[in-house]
């Protein structure tokens, strides 16, 4: 891991997933330029500032959900492999907003396309995190039937990263009792166990993505990342949003 991280920060190695959805125009699809940049530049002040390794990943929900193509008759694997696609054409997006803002960084897919990003593989994205560039992760895990939620949590056990950071862009600050834009009583979680969120079925992450990060005691967050300054604030020990990590370490929170 990087050698200059400032000790301000509580972690030296973080992933951040962001869905398509959280990259796209107001009416979901697409993308929104002013988006990326507003990202971006998190990401550059965050590194910049603090020297920790940031690698992301990135959903395809904005351009293409393979549930979605499922559910209209398509064979799921095939639907899926077109999401795979959709991330990469968002990696590619976000690339390029990094380093509008001066941050250098690498794409790397785990469906192999040479021409346009470097494979995945662990040794050589930990090198580039490494040397400071933040690496952006796409393709999901590389198989159908598995989400980029479970691709994040992979990726974060596979490159000893020490949490995942979940920045949304639906307008909830973090994980609610029921769905908040529905739901006036529904109220917030500061801070949750995986078991928790499993139990009661909350919109965290699925399943395989929850039991990994739980199976690694991976701590997750998830925020608004349209907070100015939220991924920043988060990494020197803000408490945006909601925390979700072991049970153990949640009763240390609350008993402090």
């Amino acid at each position: 891991m990087s050698s200059k991280v400032n000790p301000q920060a509580r972690w030296s190695r973080i992933v951040l997933k962001l869905s398509g959805e959280a990259l796209a125009e107001k009416t979901g699809f697409g993308l929104d330029s002013d988006v990326l940049h507003q990202v971006a530049t998190e990401l550059f002040e965050t590194r910049q500032e603090l020297g920790v390794d940031i690698a992301v990943v990135v959903g395809g929900g904005n351009f293409w959900r393979g549930l979605k193509g499922a559910g209209q008759g398509m064979d799921q694997a095939q639907a899926d492999y077109m999401g795979m696609l959709a991330t990469v054409m968002n990696a590619l997006a976000f690339q390029d907003a990094l380093e509008r803002v001066g941050q250098s960084s690498r794409v790397m897919s785990a469906v192999e396309m040479p021409k346009v990003a470097e494979p995945y593989i662990r040794r050589r994205a930990e090198r580039h995190l490494e040397k400071g560039r933040v690496v952006i992760l796409a393709g999901g895990t590389g198989n159908p039937f598995f989400t980029t939620d479970t691709a994040a949590a992979l990726r974060a056990a596979e490159i000893s990263a020490q949490a995942i950071l979940k920045g949304t862009h639906s307008g909830v600050d973090g994980v609610y009792t029921a769905d908040p834009m529905k739901d006036k009583t529904a109220t917030k979680y500061d801070v949750l166990t995986y078991d928790t969120a499993l139990e009661k079925k909350l919109a965290v992450m699925d399943l395989t993505a929850i039991c990994l990060c739980r199976d690694h005691n991976m701590p997750l967050r998830v925020f608004k990342m349209s907070n100015a300054g939220a991924l920043l604030n988060i990494v020197v020990g803000g408490e945006e949003g909601t925390l979700i990590q072991q049970e153990s370490a949640v009763a240390e929170v609350v008993d402090q």
